[in-house]
């Protein structure tokens, strides 16, 4: 965005008497030395490493030539920034990042020159613990924190230090006491008014305690207010904090950083900043400064709000929103489908207008105000430093940005909830015919029921335990899921299944927030628990993912895999160096994007093949991540790359996998290294724990690691020519059967060009038909005898006529016939595979379409009555007739005589 005056005049002398023109500050600066503002300077920021020099150059001998070194470089540095500005040659960016840069390098060379200073007169603070000397850290807060310092700002800062403990000299001071002088002393050196000015106004209210607090404290003490004193507001102000000086600036950040952000997405922060905001607009109107750009309706403060809400709440999870210039998070809210590309437009065209303003209100006496001139001279003056043909234009043009920041503001954090629900009364004992009567009013089948199960959660132990404010947000809640619930087709099942979903999240006021703050995530949850129980006991399970349901963009847009591994991979190296928060991280990933799937799914979008599709893809991606993650976490390892290869069996094999469905693996390598068979050894447990084991995010994947060389008394992980001898000389029929279901998924590609001709060696052996079909029905049966069904109904899976028969006698075809057909290998899923052996004729066409036809049947089915929540996958017999009769005509026709099935 260019400047504001960019079609101003570029003669370098025109640009310092427009500077004079439209600045009393530079004025009266240029009056008293013209030589502060060389014109064949203008042509180049002020920059830092100018700065550097010329501080350098002057030196210092003492404080009194620290505070005229100082001041003389801010009025160099101002003239030149207002110079460029008003002349049209710096944009806002230049124009903060240098006034930043002048704030930080004066506060570094007043803090080095202190530190010599007065450790002649006091010695050097040494910690009581460590033993090591201590230093002063300046953390910066606000604008200068965050970067975006305006030009007449003061500067929030907070002074720490690491221990406490006593300085080594002769006037030796406990180190409390020292760092105290020494705050006092830098906020002299910059503060004070000399006959040459200030450099900047220093504000320290924003420490612990604020003004009843000592100026300087330990990192311990600043940790133990946080975690007992510390106000939510105060979270709101440590977003910005950044170290200026001090050597532990890290250290000092990772104490900070739980306080400003939470691991939890921290829905919370909406009642808290918007607290904040009515104290604000409460002064506002005390003050009667309805004109001030900052502070006042659709000012500056309310961009900041909206983009630090968002970092409240996600920057615990979403390291990248920790960014501290307003102006660079705002493209990310957008990116992040967080606030719509054409809001974040706004808001960013307002925060520059409305900070170039700033900056010329500021220009005019070098005063720190935000509040526009009431005379017409000064009016005139501002117009004409904006641009604009005269201060009406101008009013019209910042109208125009304000309405826009109100707009998006109100439609964030004004309270839709204050005014009591009609239903509002079906929360509380009262009348109970008059309660059934409204419940049976709004079309629930069972009133009498629906009502117990609200009396149960109001009198539940977890909510008679909630915090007053959680009561309060559940009080509010309920009357909305049930008018949501009676909206929908099963309002009673709807209703059940959405309190048990306030019941788990009543302790997590951050969620209870979420849902009131955003209806349409609330009416979506229902959505899904009306269509099916799995989907709402996921839900309920994790409710995380209620986050997930606030943009249907987000929720319906069809995956991109090669954006989500690059997304997995970047927040897992995020949390480099915490195994268990990686672990929570692919956890949330994998739930996240399986939320995604199923809200397409009971939407009808996606059909079933695709989805199994996607899900297999998801976790071919999780394998690979999870793979390197462990590698890198083994200490012994002998190489940077593992020669190691992750190989699918059944449903992932197969691309057939289901929401719930576990992952049937073996492990390879092909590594001649002598470390290798010990390394190895020790990553595939490390593998399966990593993707099997129960954190605080939930379970990952289930994992079988039976279909390896000789099974369970297997070694976990097998060279890759050991796996092939294993194949070609020990192997059962059995394990060729479930081979033909077999690809590589992860690891060392080599490795997976390699298994996959081992796999179609072996599936292209010359077998005899009859034994093959002997072992195959024999196996069949031993399946069947396993799962025995009692039940007087069809299993969809396990039943004679299901599914099970299908893959068998596909698995029959390959191993028999691919010594003819090598096409026959290619895993490409049992309905193609159907297809394709009736196109090479060994079977008849009509007994494979209607085989092809009934599993595809079969599969939806299986599939729908899982999201119904039932274990077993059973239907009454007489419903699919003529599916269970196509898949037994074709098993008698390919594996019919001893294995005939009526």
């Amino acid at each position: 965005m260019p400047p504001p005056n960019a079609a101003a005049p570029r003669n370098d002398d025109a640009l310092v008497r427009r500077a004079a023109e439209l600045s009393r500050f530079a004025r009266h600066l240029l009056a008293a030395d013209p030589g502060l503002l060389p014109a064949a300077s203008l042509r180049t920021p002020f920059g830092a490493d100018e700065m550097r020099a010329d501080l350098a150059a002057a030196g210092a001998a003492d404080e009194a030539a620290l505070k005229r070194t100082l001041r003389d470089l801010r009025k160099r540095v101002m003239l030149r920034v207002i110079a460029r500005d008003l002349g049209g040659l710096a944009t806002l960016d230049e124009v903060v990042a240098t006034v930043t840069a002048l704030a930080d390098i004066a506060l570094a060379a007043a803090v080095s020159h202190l530190e010599r200073w007065l450790a002649v007169e006091y010695g050097e603070p040494i910690g009581a613990d460590s033993g090591r000397a201590q230093k002063l850290h300046v953390v910066a807060m606000g604008k200068l924190g965050g970067c975006e310092l305006n030009v007449s700002s003061d500067i929030d800062l907070v002074f720490v230090y690491p221990e406490e403990g006593e300085t080594r000299g002769k006037r030796p001071r406990s180190n409390h006491e020292f760092f105290i002088r020494f705050a006092r002393r830098l906020i002299a050196l910059l503060n004070e008014m000399t006959a040459d000015g200030h450099v900047f106004r220093v504000d320290v209210r924003l420490r612990p305690l604020g003004a009843d607090g000592p100026l300087a404290c330990s990192f311990g003490m600043l940790e133990n207010y946080f975690i007992t004193q510390g106000r939510e507001w105060e979270r709101y102000a440590w977003i910005k904090a950044r170290v200026v000086c001090g050597d532990r600036a890290r250290e000092l950040i990772e104490l900070v950083r739980p306080f400003v952000f939470r691991r939890h997405l921290d829905y919370s922060a909406f009642e808290s900043l918007r607290d904040l905001h009515r104290e604000v607009q409460r002064e506002v109107e005390r003050r009667d400064i309805y004109d001030n750009i900052k502070l006042g309706p659709g000012g500056i403060r309310e961009i900041e709000f909206m983009v630090q809400l968002h970092q409240l709440i996600r920057g615990g999870r979403d390291t990248a929103l920790r960014e501290l210039p307003t102006l660079t998070v705002l493209p990310l809210l957008a990116a992040r489908n967080l606030l719509p590309r054409d809001a974040v437009q706004e808001l960013t065209a307002a925060y520059v207008f409305l900070r170039n303003l700033e900056h010329r209100l500021q220009y005019l006496d070098d005063k720190q105000t935000q509040t526009l001139p009431g005379n017409a001279d000064d009016q005139a003056l501002i117009a004409a430093a904006m641009g604009c043909a005269d201060y009406a234009a101008l009013r019209a043009q910042l109208d125009h940005h304000r309405g826009n920041v109100t707009r998006q503001f109100e439609s964030i954090f004004t309270a839709s909830l204050e005014e009591t629900h009609p239903l509002a009364g079906l929360w509380h004992p009262g009348d109970e015919e008059q309660h059934l009567d409204a419940l049976r009013k709004l079309g629930y089948r069972d009133p009498q029921q629906a009502l117990a199960r609200i009396a149960a959660l109001r009198d539940s132990g977890r909510v008679r335990q909630m915090p007053e404010s959680s009561q309060a947000r559940m009080q509010q809640l309920v009357p909305l899921v049930i008018e949501t619930a009676a909206r929908l087709s099963n309002p009673d099942a709807t209703l059940e299944r959405m309190l048990l979903l306030l019941e788990s999240i009543s302790r997590r006021e951050a969620y209870l927030a979420l849902l009131l703050q955003y209806p349409q995530t609330l009416e979506r949850g229902a959505q899904l628990a009306n269509a099916s129980p799995w989907a709402a006991e996921h839900l309920t399970r994790y409710p995380i993912l209620l986050d997930e349901l606030l943009d249907t963009r987000a929720l319906y847009a069809a995956p991109d895999w090669t954006q989500l591994k690059s997304l997995l991979h970047n927040q897992l190296e995020e949390a480099s160096g915490d195994p268990e928060r990686q672990m929570d991280v692919t956890r949330h990933f994998k739930h996240a994007q399986t939320m995604h799937l199923l809200a397409q799914d009971l939407a009808g979008e996606l059909p079933l093949e695709k989805l199994s599709d996607h899900l297999s893809d998801l976790a071919d991606l999780i394998l690979s991540e999870a793979l390197r993650l462990t590698w890198q976490g083994l200490r012994s390892r002998h190489c940077d790359e593992p020669r190691f290869a992750i190989v699918a069996y059944g449903k992932l094999g197969g691309k057939e996998l289901g929401y719930a469905s576990d992952l049937d693996l073996i492990f390879l390598y092909q590594d001649a290294a002598p470390e290798a068979p010990e390394n190895y050894a020790r990553l595939a447990p490390r593998l399966n724990n990593w993707l099997a084991s129960l954190t605080a995010a939930g379970l990952l994947y289930e994992t079988d690691l039976r279909l390896r060389p000789d099974g369970a008394g297997g070694l976990l992980v097998s060279p890759i020519e050991g796996f092939a001898e294993y194949q070609r000389e020990h192997a059962w029929v059995w394990e060729h059967q479930a081979l033909t279901r077999a690809r590589y998924v992860a690891g060392a590609a080599d490795i997976g060009r390699r298994f996959e001709e081992i796999r179609g060696t072996v599936l292209r052996q010359n077998r005899d038909l009859a034994q093959l079909r002997s072992e195959v029905v024999a196996m069949r049966d031993k399946m069947l005898a396993a799962h025995p069904n009692t039940s007087g109904r069809f299993d969809i899976k396990h039943d004679r006529g299901g599914l099970i028969d299908v893959e068998f006698i596909v698995q029959y075809l390959v191993l028999g016939y691919s010594h003819r057909h090598a096409e026959l290998t290619g895993n490409i899923g049992n309905l193609a595979l159907l297809k394709l052996a009736a196109k090479l004729g060994l079977i008849a066409e009509s007994k494979a379409s209607a085989a092809h036809d009934a599993y595809r049947r079969l599969r939806q089915l299986q599939h729908s009555l899982r999201l119904q929540g039932e274990k077993y996958a059973r239907i009454e017999p007489g419903k699919l007739p003529r599916e269970i009769a196509a898949v037994k005509e074709l098993w008698n026709s390919v594996l019919g005589e001893s294995g005939e099935i009526n």
